[in-house]
């Protein structure tokens, strides 16, 4: 009889679900990346006759192409790069980013919230969605995050 009780037990608890470890199948799919991770990318100075100017475009490598269309999430510092809520998320902290020379365009994500947000320069901020690369368009970054939300 012990053993039946037991075996009861065993088969309840098996599917009660426990509020404090419960998590959504989305937070499985959600890929932890580094910034390490987006360096499988090279870059060839190209004109663009559209703009007059030669641009980096990239090519980027197999383990960055793997990653686009999957939810990432990545820790940087927060950069507005406009005074309308546009924001990036860099590698490095403002005074050390890609605009000012200090490293390369593979050290900045571009979000895109489908909500204004505000956030002070160089917040250390951990951010999630879906990962996009951009090898055409000049007027936007070569990693751009989609339906970007903050995580911490």
């Amino acid at each position: 009889m012990k053993t039946l009780i037991f075996i009861c037990f065993l088969s309840v608890s098996a599917f009660w679900e426990n509020p404090l470890q419960k998590k959504s199948k989305q937070d499985f799919d959600v890929q932890k990346i580094t910034w390490n991770d987006l360096k499988d990318v090279h870059f060839k100075k190209k004109f663009n006759i559209d703009l007059a100017m030669f641009y980096l475009y990239p090519n980027f490598g197999p383990k960055v192409t793997m990653l686009n269309g999957r939810t990432v999430e990545i820790r940087g510092y927060t950069i507005p790069i406009d005074s309308e809520g546009n924001y990036v998320v860099s590698q490095n902290p403002n005074s050390m980013c890609y605009f000012c020379g200090k490293s390369g365009p593979e050290s900045m994500i571009q979000l895109k919230f489908s909500a204004k947000q505000r956030y002070k320069v160089d917040e250390i901020r951990t951010f999630k969605g879906v990962l996009r690369l951009n090898a055409t368009n000049v007027q936007e970054l070569n990693y751009i995050l989609e339906d970007a939300e903050r995580v911490d």
